[in-house]
């Protein structure tokens, strides 16, 4: 396996760059776009060959895409309650949409992406509080829209229509542990992408050092819907809280951004 300095690395990205529309290495693999690049490099998967520097990372994003990206999975606070499972859904749950097809009659959902910067059409936001340094998840049930009221009324008699109590949360100092350990320095790559014929191709357009983490703007991003909160769970399973991100939207996330 080839071993590069970080000059190396930026003259190799460089000349993939100059290289133009390339075809995808891993056609059918989600990941192809960061494969592809790895082939083209010569280095093994999630594995970058940089001595001393382990803690840089080599990250790849398709460009033209609306696609979300999954940053971590993370359960909100406090962790004993099971706050998906035995509030969200025995409390504002709703009929899952394949409840008597593909799953019992009986089956209930609760699946929410959730944003900062505004509510969703049931009623729920993410707001931060610097104060308590907590990432909390609210209700308000004048934000819920016209097509959910019959939902909103069976949350009134389970639950009844004021705030969530307690509002699950998420502490600063925890979250953006579980942020860094995932999110790396990083060499940050976005491709341009096309199909012609079946076939994709790639065009590795953007290349940018990222380092140093900010937390401030992390929830920035939070507030700004850059970074939502996604909830999955029916009553047979609960597929996991998630933190996801727009494309392209990581770089906002770092105090050092560096475009080569």
């Amino acid at each position: 396996m080839k071993i590069f300095t970080k000059e190396q690395l930026i003259t190799e990205l460089k000349r993939i760059r100059q290289l133009g529309w390339l075809k995808n290495n891993r056609p059918g693999n989600a990941g192809g776009v960061g494969n592809t690049l790895e082939d083209l490099l010569g280095i093994e998967e999630n594995n970058l060959p940089i001595p001393n520097a382990s803690e840089w990372e080599l990250k790849c994003q398709r460009g033209n895409t609306t696609a979300l990206t999954t940053l971590f999975h993370t359960e909100p606070s406090p962790r004993a309650l099971k706050f998906v499972p035995k509030s969200f859904l025995l409390k504002y749950s709703w009929k899952h949409e394949e409840a008597g097809k593909k799953y019992p009659a009986s089956e209930m959902s609760f699946r929410q992406t959730i944003g900062g910067n505004n509510r969703s059409d049931r009623g729920f936001k993410v707001t931060i509080d610097r104060m308590e340094r907590k990432v909390l998840i609210s209700f308000d049930c004048t934000a819920v829209a016209q097509k959910h009221m019959i939902w909103l009324k069976s949350v009134e008699k389970r639950v009844g229509l004021g705030e969530l109590n307690p509002q699950p949360y998420w502490g600063f100092d925890d979250l953006f542990h579980k942020a860094g350990s995932k999110l790396h320095n990083c060499f940050y790559i976005t491709a341009d992408y096309k199909k012609e014929n079946g076939v994709e191709f790639f065009s590795y357009t953007k290349i940018m050092m990222l380092s140093n983490l900010s937390l401030e703007k992390f929830l920035n991003s939070i507030e700004q819907n850059k970074i939502l909160v996604d909830f999955d769970a029916r009553t047979g399973h609960n597929h996991g809280t998630k933190f996801r991100m727009r494309q392209n939207a990581l770089p906002d996330l770092y105090e050092n951004v560096e475009e080569i």
